[in-house]
């Protein structure tokens, strides 16, 4: 009598890897940008213009790079990856990076349904392969959108997103998600933390710029999510400050 041996992968299975993964969104304007300038360490940073080499909105020692391909990313996450001084990739925006893909890639496509579905794998990819196996912060920014859904009538507000990645949603890849958003102080006034100081300038002015970190009644139909308890619901709003979301996911994951 013979036995069938034991099934086993064809090939390794890569541990857990990159640090955090932070998907940070917001509609132009409300400081996706602005939120990264108090990265620490800010030397260690790579980050990826997808924008035009549109300027930073501080003065950043990040080591910056004007992406004009998509696929020049893939490189920044292999040639970065080895390297211990580097510990933060950010990519600003994801939005611009998924139009230029369209632009210089299916656009020009003889075959655009080919070129279509390279536009899906080219991010699955991205993050399957390369964003998996980063051992590095990595943190986009992108775009968001206010869309009609056709089956409960609703406005959703996510990242637009083109050809078949549009059902799951960018977001789907994020298992934090977090909106930059201009409030009233007078609605701030219910969310008393040490993560969100309101300035005698913002009082004057009357306006803040925050991250909004937890869905509340108003704004059920977003797609802000975060790991189970990181956030109290008086965090629900919080400087729009990327180092108070990693230092969080942090001491969270330890």
């Amino acid at each position: 009598m013979t036995t069938t041996p034991a099934a086993t992968f064809p090939v390794a299975i890569s541990p857990i890897q990159n640090d955090q993964l932070v998907l940070v969104v917001g509609e132009s304007g409300s400081g996706k940008s602005a939120s990264l300038r108090n990265i620490k360490k800010p030397d260690g940073v790579i980050y990826a213009n997808c924008e035009t080499n549109k300027k930073l909105p501080f003065p950043a020692k990040f080591k910056q790079y004007s992406v004009t391909d998509p696929y020049q990313l893939y490189t920044a996450f292999t040639v970065n990856e080895p390297k211990p001084n580097i510990h933060t990739i950010i990519v600003d925006t994801l939005t611009f990076l998924m139009d230029m893909f369209e632009s210089v890639h299916v656009i020009p496509a003889p075959n655009g349904m080919k070129a279509w579905g390279d536009y899906a794998q080219y991010f699955k990819n991205l993050m399957q392969q390369y964003v998996a196996k980063s051992t590095k912060n990595v943190i986009f920014t992108a775009h968001t959108q206010s869309i009609l859904n056709d089956q409960d009538m609703t406005l959703e507000k996510k990242v637009p997103i083109k050809g078949t990645l549009k059902g799951n949603g960018v977001e789907a890849f994020f298992s934090t998600v977090i909106a930059a958003k201009v409030m009233p102080v007078l609605k701030l006034k219910d969310y008393v933390n040490p993560l969100l100081i309101i300035t005698p300038e913002e009082e004057a002015l009357g306006f803040k710029y925050v991250f909004q970190t937890k869905l509340t009644k108003d704004t059920v139909h977003e797609r802000i999510r975060a790991p189970m308890g990181l956030f109290s619901t008086s965090e629900t709003f919080i400087d729009n400050d990327v180092e108070h979301v990693l230092n969080k996911l942090s001491n969270y994951y330890k």
